[in-house]
């Protein structure tokens, strides 16, 4: 049996017993993680500098860098993060009554775990914590393969997580981590349906495809994040330029960051100058269209079709458009699916735009920033799920679980 078909029939073995376990007692290995999070730190910090170091080798880009980078309060995030799993509701076993048939037989559903998890991730060593939290509350083992760039951070925040699970007498292989980053492997656990019940790939364009395209398992797609800012003309412009900034350059090098400014063209010679200070003063590049391009410096001129791209950096793309119309056209056609915002305080061009918009968050008068698992209450996230099966957008633990049927009758046979 190779590494990988042992790693996942070990994983399916493990999230059986998993699943019988109690809300209490998961809430007690979960406490126990966070505080064995903050205990090690050191050790998490030291093969994250491991990784750091190969990264800076590599020439990695500074947002991939910034994706790696582990710090004592974004460990601390992680800790805290696991700790708001605790706090939050345990989906598996809930129940809901759907009806009494006419035959007296009685029909509800029950919430239970999908079994085992696949993630396939990046450069983002939190990731780990995160996935393997929302798993074990939500009754899931879970199998991650991140990716090599992360892989020291990875294996020692695993190490530490294994521990609160021996500590409860839980399999270790409810928590897994793929050692080698070979990609021939990452093939070989896209076939293990036998075992596996969900792939989710989080990472770059080339990653999703290559999972979409080899999985024969269900995959859930979180791709990339075109999102947009569209000021329209009834904005108020002091906030529309609050939420440009915020969503551009509070972080770059993540998902829910904005890719886009489009301005409805009433309002455009208004509202494009305080932009281009600002977004001028915060060293960030302009790529634009022909029409919006005169109101920066060198900004570089974007062909009709050149919109679209994911910069994860200083870097906007900056379109006028004639109305709403014209927005929701542009979102339609370069959008990702993923956060779309609208600026405005006309109500109806509001609900217009959140009613037309496809993507799976969709904001009036608030920061792109704000389309992430724990900002909207789900607690640590899994993942934006940017493909419509049963999650759309951040998925927290409910996405993580499916219902089936329970049927109680009285002796009732079918005529």
């Amino acid at each position: 049996m190779s590494l990988i078909t042992r790693l996942a029939s070990k994983a399916a073995t493990a999230a059986r017993q998993l699943a019988l376990l109690d809300s209490a007692r998961k809430d007690e290995v979960l406490r126990t993680m966070a505080m064995e999070l903050r205990n090690n730190r050191a050790a998490i910090l030291a093969a994250n500098a491991q990784d750091l170091a190969q990264a800076e080798s590599l020439g990695l880009s500074a947002a991939m860098q910034d994706r790696l980078l582990l710090t004592p309060e974004r460990i601390e995030a992680m800790a805290a993060g696991i700790e708001t799993i605790v706090s939050l509701a345990d989906p598996v076993g809930a129940r809901r009554e759907l009806t009494s048939r006419p035959n007296g037989i009685r029909i509800s559903k029950m919430r239970i775990p999908l079994g085992v998890v696949c993630m396939i991730y990046e450069a983002r060593p939190n990731v780990t914590a995160d996935a393997a939290a929302l798993c074990f509350k939500s009754g899931n083992g879970v199998i991650l393969r991140g990716g090599k760039e992360a892989l020291n951070s990875s294996l020692a925040i695993a190490k530490i997580l294994h521990g609160a699970l021996i500590e409860f007498g839980l399999p270790e292989a409810l928590i897994s981590v793929v050692p080698d980053p070979d990609r021939a492997l990452m093939l070989e656990l896209l076939q293990q349906r036998q075992y596996l019940d969900l792939v989710i790939p989080r990472g770059g364009e080339g990653l999703i495809n290559f999972v979409t395209d080899n999985s024969k398992i269900p995959v859930i797609q979180h791709f990339k994040g075109v999102c947009h800012l569209y000021v329209d003309a009834g904005a108020n412009l002091q906030q529309a330029l609050q939420l440009l900034l915020n969503g551009k350059t509070q972080r770059t090098g993540v998902c829910n960051a904005l890719e886009g400014l489009l301005v409805h063209d009433a309002i455009a010679a208004d509202f494009l100058p305080l932009a281009a200070a600002a977004l001028a003063e915060k060293g960030v590049k302009i790529h634009a269209c022909k029409r919006s391009a005169r109101y920066f410096e060198a900004a570089d001129i974007l062909a009709d079709n050149g919109f679209g791209q994911e910069y994860l950096a200083l870097e906007i793309a900056v379109r006028q458009v004639a109305d709403l119309d014209g927005a929701l056209a542009h979102i339609q056609q370069f959008g990702s699916h993923h956060t779309e915002v609208i600026c405005t305080r006309d109500a109806a061009a509001a609900e217009r735009f959140q009613l037309s918009v496809d993507a799976s968050v969709v904001m009036v008068n608030a920061s792109s920033r704000f389309s992430d698992g724990s900002e909207l209450g789900l607690g640590a996230e899994i993942g934006i799920a940017t493909s419509k099966l049963h999650a759309y957008g951040p998925m927290g633990l409910e996405s993580l679980t499916t219902e089936k049927y329970l049927v109680n009758g009285e002796g009732q046979v079918r005529a």
